[in-house]
C-alpha cells in the first residue's frame, strides 16, 4: 500500500468520526456540571481510573488511547482527537461515556468482562465541564 492511499484512508476515517459526532442527538447528554475550576488531576482522573484505565492505561491501550494522563487524552487515539476542547457536545470521549451514538463505541462497553458500570450522569457532567473549561 502506498503512502498516498494510506493518507486518504486515514483522512476518510477522521471525517467519518466527525460526521458521526455531528449526527448524535446531543440533547440527550447530561448537562455540564456547574462546578468551576475542574481539572484532570483532581476531578477527572479518579473517574477514569475507576472505569477506563484497565483498557486505556499504559499496558496495551485499546485503540492506542491512553486516559491515564492529561497528555494521553489530549493526544487522542489511533483515530484522532477524542476531545474538542471547549465543546464537550462534540467530543467523542463525552459521547462515548454518555452512551450516545454508535453502540460499538460506548465506554465502558455495556457488556464487559470486568463488570465496569456506565458512568453516572453526574460523572459525565463533570467530564463535560472539564472539556468545556479547556481540559486542563
Amino acid at each position: 500500500m502506498n503512502l498516498k492511499y494510506s493518507l486518504v484512508i486515514i483522512a476518510a476515517l477522521g471525517v467519518s468520526s466527525a460526521v458521526l459526532a455531528a449526527d448524535v442527538d446531543t440533547s440527550k447528554l447530561p448537562p455540564a456540571s456547574a462546578k468551576t475550576g475542574v481539572t484532570y488531576a483532581t476531578d477527572i482522573k479518579p473517574i477514569l481510573d475507576a472505569s477506563c484505565i484497565k483498557c486505556h492505561g499504559a499496558q496495551k491501550p485499546k485503540g492506542k488511547l491512553r486516559l491515564d494522563s492529561l497528555e494521553g487524552i489530549l493526544k487522542g487515539s489511533q483515530d484522532g482527537k477524542v476531545i474538542e476542547t471547549g465543546n464537550s457536545a462534540k467530543s467523542m470521549l463525552v459521547l462515548n461515556v454518555a452512551h450516545l451514538g454508535d453502540e460499538d463505541d460506548f465506554m465502558p462497553p455495556p457488556k464487559n468482562k470486568m463488570g465496569l458500570k456506565q458512568l453516572t450522569p453526574e460523572q459525565v457532567g463533570l467530564i463535560r465541564a472539564w472539556v468545556d473549561q479547556g481540559a486542563k
